[in-house]
């Protein structure tokens, strides 16, 4: 069994166990109806966060963290408008809407006027 075999099989394995975790909660939560609520909720987010911990030691888990770890920094470099900046496009926006709204009114109304004339 050469290593990309073994470390996959080993991922398959951990992702195994997760399902089964989170598998664990889903089932826990229905049989221990009895049990108060709090503690219910409790044990599953515990036992989900056992089970993302699993998922996170997977190839794809890691690949996912280094991904939103990313996707943090590339945020932190976004310029956000100002309040100004978002007023002024919002009342285009809305100028805009407005102005179509207007024009499809009209037209809709030349074609319901057209299509009477026609008709009858």
């Amino acid at each position: 069994m050469n290593k990309g075999t073994a470390s996959k099989t080993l991922d398959n394995l951990k992702w195994l166990l997760a399902l089964l975790v989170f598998g664990t909660a889903v089932v826990g939560n229905s049989y221990f109806v009895e049990v108060a609520f709090l503690y219910r909720v409790l044990g599953i987010v515990f036992l989900f966060i056992i089970g993302l911990v699993l998922i996170s030691f997977t190839s794809f888990g890691s690949n996912s963290i280094k991904l939103m770890r990313e996707s943090r920094t590339e945020i932190r470099k976004v310029v956000w408008p100002t309040r100004i900046e978002t007023t002024q496009t919002f009342l285009v926006v809305f100028t805009a809407i407005i102005v179509l709204c207007l024009f499809f009114w009209g037209l809709e109304s030349l074609l319901s006027f057209l299509t009477k004339l026609v008709l009858g």
